[in-house]
This record gives C-alpha cells, structure tokens and sequence, in this order.
C-alpha cells in the first residue's frame, strides 16, 4: 500500500463521512473497522426477523448528509430515502399533559396555550433565541476547527451575546414558566451527552437546526444510511476493511508512520483520522508514545457524558396512535439528572425515549408486527459501579412495566424477542471511556477550542472526528467534525 493514502480509523458517521470527503477530493483512502458493518454507534441488530438500530434513530440536519453526496455530483435521494416524520416527537408527562412538538410554531404556541396560557408568547420569543444561536453558533462555527487560544478569544463576544455562559435551563425557564414546558425545550441537549442544568445555552439551537431541515428517518433504518455512505466511498475507489481492529499507531519524530492492525498487517500512512473515543486513541492506540500518555492523563481529568440503557424489542401487534418518537418524563427532572450525571445513582424512576420506526417503515418488522427501541440515561461505568449484568435485566423489565402502563397497552403478551445495550456494552463494543455514550461532556469548559482538536498539537498528521472532538456529539456534530477535520487535512496536505 502506498504511504501516499490516508487512513481511517472507525466507521462510524464521523469517518465515513471524513473518509468520503478525503477520497472524494482525490486523496487515497483506506477506512479500517473493528466490527462486520459500518456504523460505529450507528449499528444494526438483525433477530427474530425484527431489524433494530443500533443508534442514533434522528437524521436532524439532512442538509449535512446532502453535503456529502453532493461532493461529486450526487444526490442522498440516489441511494437511500429520507422519511420526514410527523410529529418531529410527543412528549408525555405522568400526570396525563402531553404535546407533540413540530415545525408549526403557530400550531405548537397553540398547543401550549392549552397547557400554560401564559407562555405561549414565551415559546415565540424562544424561537427567535434558538433562531440566533443556530446562525451563529451552528451555521458560522459548527464546521470552524479551534486549534488555538486565539479562535476562541476572537468569538468570546459573540458567545457572550448568545448568553453562552448560561445553561440550557435557565434561558428555557427565562422564556416560559410552566414545569412541563421547562422540560420539554430542555432536554433535547440529552441527546448530545449534555445535562440541560449544566450545558450551554448554544444548545438550544436544536429547536432551530429541527425547524430548518425537519426531522427524518430513513427507510431501511438508520443502518440503510450508513451503507449509503459506505457504498458511495467505496464507488470514489476508497478501501473499507471490516473486522480489522486497529492495534497501535505508530509515531516516529513527531508524525504517524504506519497503523497497526490486528491480522498483523500495518498500513503506512501519510496521515490518521480518528473516528476511535478519543481515551481510547490516546491511552491504548498510542500507549508507547508521550503524547499518548500524556494526552490519556489529561483527558482522565475531564467530565464525561452520561451513559445509555438500551432495551430492543419486538411486538407481535402494531399500535398505530403511537409517534414515531415519544418522550415519557418521569416524575422528577432536576433531581433524576443530579442522580445520573452527579451521585451515580441508578434511580428507580426514570424517563424514557421510545423509537417506534414502524410507525414509518413497516419493513423493519415481520409483517403486522412492531419494533421498538427504548432508552433512559444512565451513570456512566466511572460515577456507578453497577453490575449490568445483574442490573441490566431488573431495568429492562421496569421500562417494560412503564411502557405497558402508560403507551403500550398489552405489551407482555405480545412480546415477541428482545435484547439490552448496557454502559458495559459501550466500553466492550465501542472502546467508550467509562462507557461513555458521547465521549466528553458538552460542558462549556470542554467545547470548541477546550475540546480534543481536530488536529493533534503535537502529532502533526493525526487527526480526529467524531463525538469526543469539535463540535461534537449527535449526527449534525459528528459531520460536522468531518468536515472541519477534512478541510483542516486539505490544506495540510496541499490539496486546496
């Protein structure tokens, strides 16, 4: 193999849509994966006839995948359909108050009015918030890389005018009062890893970045999309190897030389990309070098998410009132955050996101049956020292109990198969630092410049994407890294 190529390392959103980027400008692309598929966290289990993501399960901002199969002349609708979904999700509180939220803020403000009059003309004023912190924090910066002090110093004003120093809550609760309506513009930065009582309020540009693109699913799951990359990448010429873990990169006077990998092979490279956790690219892939080392001490130091507890599972019944996404609060917020991000509590109460993909694409289930994916946040490995294997199951079957309770009438009778991802699982199947499920908090103190950058400081052609660096977490983040990193790379590399 040439030591002219470049290579990959992970298949996730991140590198596939960095290795897309490189190959598609002409550089010589090898992506290299440990597990049989793409996907990273995007994964995909195939039982009982039933086909469920792994994770993530919503496309956001499509405009960043039309991007990438845009790059040589191509459109996303070539190779995988984009379903949009109605409403974007419901939300569902104990005390029977629920709301569907989309992209009508006429119909939305309306649907508020019935729960708190009073903050219906709030909701307005925190659109036109949320709108500000998109162009500006989204548009202008998500793709930005911050490899110095001084890019971050330049922008100190405009986070300052976006009130960046507050949390996600409070510009929330400064908007509208009602409890209900507090949780439900601020949770959304749970999706990133992020505590809505600790994150930036920058967050918030979600409600925007949803209004602009809408919410979408593609059919086949999102598994279908990452093949649709994969295949595009491979059609430019790039090398996808899959089942080839990545044993150590190998650095000489200051530059990776050659990536080791498990059948050992090694690939001389001219430069890395990183789609690994960052910990583990640094303390394990780079353990013999001082920069490993000392990178892996420091990033010891940080704050990192939450973790995930995921239960897949199959019905032997549809149930055609039920969103496509829903969101079921438990009864307490605050309280159940500190639990999970603070104490490392595993709580007896829980709130839980509910993916329903039939409701939009019947093909992932048998015929006139149903799949679900259902989540709750969990301490991560480093907060709890929790023994999934006996804990996982007793959680699993109290989010079962809820479900049946409140949205899924009749559910153990027809339950047909199903299967858990623990925080355990994250750190085993996916080298998560403390079976992290996004890698660094988003915490103001770990954003932007204060994030693992781009480009390594002091290892001049190792690169990074993917959750744990700039921007961040989520669909949107992790492309979005990829193209901060990749145009970093082609001007590194002379190409541009």
């Amino acid at each position: 193999m040439s030591e002219s190529r470049v290579a990959v390392v992970g298949a996730g959103f991140g590198g596939l849509a960095a290795a897309l980027r490189l190959q598609s400008a002409g550089i010589p692309t090898v992506l290299l994966e440990r597990r049989d598929r793409p996907g990273g966290r995007a994964y995909v289990y195939e039982q009982d006839g039933f086909r469920f993501d792994a994770g993530p399960t919503v496309v956001t901002a499509r405009n960043c995948i039309d991007e990438l199969f845009a790059l040589r002349g191509k459109a996303t609708e070539d190779y995988v359909e984009l379903l949009p979904v109605q409403p974007f999700y419901r939300l569902v509180w104990p005390d029977g108050i629920t709301l569907e939220y989309n992209a009508d803020a006429d119909s939305v403000a309306e649907a508020i009015r019935q729960i708190s009059p009073a903050d219906a003309d709030g909701y307005k004023r925190f659109l036109a918030y949320s709108a500000a912190t998109f162009e500006n924090g989204y548009l202008k910066l998500g793709t930005v890389p911050f490899q110095d002090p001084w890019s971050m110093i330049r922008r100190i004003p405009l986070l300052a005018g976006l009130k960046a120093y507050r949390s996600a809550y409070d510009v929330v609760a400064s908007y509208m009062k009602d409890p209900h309506l507090r949780q439900a513009f601020s949770f959304q930065s749970l999706l990133i890893g992020g505590n809505p009582f600790k994150v930036s309020a920058i967050y918030t540009l979600i409600h925007a970045l949803e209004r602009e693109w809408g919410v979408h699913f593609p059919r086949g799951g999102t598994h279908s999309l990452v093949l649709a990359l994969a295949k595009r990448f491979q059609e430019l010429g790039g090398e996808l190897r899959l089942n080839t873990p990545v044993t150590e990169l190998r650095e000489r006077n200051g530059r990776i030389t050659e990536v080791a990998t498990a059948d050992g092979r090694s690939v001389p490279v001219r430069a890395v990309v990183s789609n690994a956790d960052v910990m583990h690219t640094y303390a394990s892939l780079l353990k013999g070098t001082a920069r490993g080392q000392a990178m892996a001490r420091t990033l010891a130091r940080k704050r990192y998410s939450m973790s995930l507890f995921v239960v897949h599972f199959g019905l032997k019944r549809q149930h055609p009132g039920l969103a496509h996404h829903s969101v079921l609060f438990g009864p307490r917020y605050k309280e159940l955050l500190e639990d999970i991000f603070e104490r490392g509590v595993l709580a007896e109460d829980f709130s839980i996101y509910l993916h329903n993909p039939t409701a939009s694409d019947q093909s992932l289930a048998p015929p006139g049956q149903a799949g679900f994916y259902a989540l709750t946040p969990v301490p991560h490995l480093g907060k709890a020292a929790i023994d999934w294997s006996v804990e996982g199951p007793k959680l699993a079957e109290r989010m079962l109990t809820a479900l049946e309770r409140t949205v899924l009438p009749g559910l153990r009778q027809d339950l047909v198969t199903q299967r858990i991802f623990t925080p355990s699982d994250f750190a085993s199947e996916l080298n998560a630092h403390l079976g992290s499920a996004f890698s660094l908090e988003p915490v103001l103190t770990q954003s932007a410049f204060f994030r693992v950058h781009n480009r390594d400081d002091r290892i001049g052609n190792l690169y990074f994407v993917g959750a744990g660096t700039h921007p961040g977490a989520g669909i949107p983040g992790v492309v979005g890294s990829a193209k901060a990193t990749a145009g970093l790379m082609l001007q590194d590399l002379g190409v541009v």
